[in-house]
């Protein structure tokens, strides 16, 4: 099937929400951090659960337009998501690490988004 402007508009929605959401819960956790006595130590988990739930829903709304293969739109969303992320990383920080860390949330990114293209494709009907 041809990819029809619909589904690259859905995509382009769908991650730039999951860039919103992700905007608004490391701001809250950076603000948590800094005025009251929450540690740091927990960064990590709140990296992964935020790119994971975020990706759902990205990739919820990317499989809404498509007709099938929910999962598949919904791990190209979760795709283009963490490899804006790492650009990003990369650009600000150059000295950046790719590791095995690093590597774990690519993977989860890209699961969670095609979670959410299975949800997404399935409530649609």
């Amino acid at each position: 099937m041809p990819i029809t402007k619909m589904q690259i508009k859905h995509l382009t929605l769908g991650v730039l929400i999951a860039y919103a959401i992700t905007a608004i819960v490391f701001l809250g956790y950076a603000i948590l951090i800094t005025y009251t006595n929450v540690s740091e130590r927990s960064l990590p988990m709140v990296i992964a659960i935020t790119t994971v739930l975020s990706v759902m829903v990205a990739g919820f709304d990317a499989a809404r337009a498509a007709e099938t293969r929910g999962w598949l739109w919904g791990m190209i969303a979760g795709l283009v998501y963490v490899l804006i992320l790492a650009g990003i990383m990369l650009v600000f920080l150059p000295g950046f690490p790719i590791d095995s860390r690093t590597v774990i949330v690519c993977a989860l990114g890209i699961a969670g988004g095609g979670l959410g293209g299975v949800f997404g494709i399935n409530l649609k009907r």
